[in-house]
């Protein structure tokens, strides 16, 4: 009969999200918070689903060494929960050994007895069909493979033997730490579930980065998955499946702008249909534009992003054509337009820096939309 264990990392329950915006009238921070904690319920969910017996939580399962009390007692009531899991939570970088060692502390006296701490750098019986071979990072950054210890560790003749790993097989970090690519072979291994890395990735057959379960940030373009793996046996392929488990989407979108296209337009044609209250949105927008479209532009912007989670428009790539109407628009004479003329003058000269014919730029299109709002 095949192993089963679901593979995850980087859980970081607790994060506080501090990054985004809270609006006056909104709570997306506390909703991206308790996405992270609800990831525990989706885990055991897909290990059922799956039945996998065992959830391998690959580093960073706390974003912080110092998480509340609340946050600790809550996270593993919620892993007791689903009594016919075994976690294994292994200490990553957020909440290494050294720095967490309350933290740590804490799970081996509170723990239910389903959730173990790998805290040592030894085999675990995982039945009889499975060793786990563990390797907790000690130090938040450090500059040896963390996966080494792996080669001499032993495992009973006959049973699978799965490593389990924190870190970058290319250095996301700039640490100095990676793990060798081919550690599955060196070390034997059947399989190596590694965290770190937030998005999915596949190294080979045999070593896998889940990703973590719940995104956290515009990077990665898809809903956070974890990993379901099944084993025949000793040397043989594992088979790996992605099952989707994030709420969130955050998700980044180009909208490229040509002199007298319809950009309200544009923008609305590429917003998704439905679920906008899980997605948090970021909209690059580039090319060129004339006055009258940044200001509708901004106008569609204002009146679709109450329905997402997050929604940020940048038109830092957006160049602005000026025809002489729209100068007329805002004034054909007077203070108006000698202001608008100058900031024109500003926005076109080589002899300001970038960001200042940036700000000469925004300053007539403010102005274009102040005088048309006046004007209605």
């Amino acid at each position: 009969m095949a192993f089963r264990f679901i593979h995850a990392s980087d859980l970081h329950i607790g994060r506080k999200f501090a990054n985004i915006p809270q609006p006056q009238d909104g709570n997306i921070r506390g909703r991206l918070m308790e996405a992270r904690h609800g990831a525990i319920g989706r885990l055991a969910s897909v290990a059922s689903d799956c039945g996998a017996a065992h959830v391998l939580l690959a580093g960073d399962t706390f974003d912080t060494a110092t998480p509340s009390s609340t946050v600790i007692r809550q996270s593993l009531a919620a892993m007791g929960e689903a009594a016919e899991v075994t976690w294994w939570l292994l200490p990553g970088n957020h909440d290494n050994l050294r720095d967490a060692e309350p933290l740590w502390e804490a799970i081996a006296r509170d723990a239910p007895p389903n959730v173990v701490a790998l805290t040592e750098l030894e085999p675990r019986d995982m039945g009889d069909a499975a060793t786990l071979l563990p390797c907790p990072v000690a130090f938040r950054s450090g500059a040896s493979d963390p996966s080494e210890p792996l080669v001499t560790m032993s495992s009973d003749e006959g049973k699978l033997r799965i490593g389990l790993a924190h870190g970058g097989v290319t250095d996301f970090t700039e640490s100095g730490a990676s793990i060798a690519p081919d550690r599955d072979r060196t070390a034997r291994l059947d399989y190596l579930a590694l965290g770190d890395w937030h998005g999915r990735m596949a190294v080979s057959d045999r070593v896998h980065y889940s990703g973590t379960p719940e995104q956290d940030r515009f990077k990665h373009g898809h809903r956070g998955v974890c990993l379901a793996v099944s084993i025949e046996g000793p040397g043989l392929p594992p088979q790996v499946e992605e099952v989707e488990t994030g709420t969130f989407l955050w998700a980044e979108r180009e909208l490229p702008l040509h002199s007298r296209q319809d950009a309200a337009a544009a923008l609305r044609a590429i917003l998704p249909e439905a679920g906008r209250r899980d997605v948090l949105l970021r909209l690059a927008v580039s090319g060129w534009a004339a006055l009258p479209d940044q200001v509708d532009l901004q106008r569609a912007a204002e009146e679709c992003a109450p329905d997402f989670a997050h929604f940020e428009l940048k038109t830092d790539a957006l160049g602005t054509q000026y025809e002489a109407a729209d100068l007329d628009d805002i004034d054909k004479g007077g203070a108006l337009r000698l202001a608008a003329d100058a900031l024109m003058e500003e926005a076109g000269t080589d002899a300001l820096s970038e960001e200042d014919r940036k700000v000469a730029a925004d300053a007539v299109a403010r102005l274009y939309s102040y005088v048309r709002e006046a004007a209605k």
